[in-house]
């Protein structure tokens, strides 16, 4: 016997709940599942936002150890093509060295 999950009410102005419905209708899902998907993704950004931040911060202030790091990621899995490199969540948060600098990872990784 499966037992429901505990349910509680929250407030949201009637334009939201709207929104909500139409997607759900969209989607050929409950409503729940469509707010369920916004907070897994919400916290997804969040996740790779503060992964970008943690990699910015290691560029800056340890280059050295940043182009270390490079180095032997190109020896465990190669070089990978530029369009690879970074999720599309982290586009424009971390920037790479240009495709001239390949041979040299650590050239330039602290701008």
């Amino acid at each position: 016997m499966q037992m429901k999950p505990k349910a509680t009410t929250i407030r949201v102005s009637v334009q939201t709940r709207d929104r909500i419905a139409a997607l759900a209708r969209k989607a050929g899902e409950p409503m729940t599942a469509i707010i369920d998907q916004a907070i897994r993704e919400m916290e997804k950004k969040h996740r790779w936002q503060h992964v970008a931040e943690q990699i910015e911060h290691t560029q800056r202030t340890d280059p050295q150890g940043w182009a270390d790091y490079l180095a032997e990621s190109q020896l465990v899995q190669g070089p990978l093509p530029r369009s690879r490199r970074i999720a599309p969540e982290w586009e424009g948060l971390i920037t790479f060295p240009e495709e001239s600098d390949e041979g040299n990872p650590g050239r330039d990784l602290a701008r």
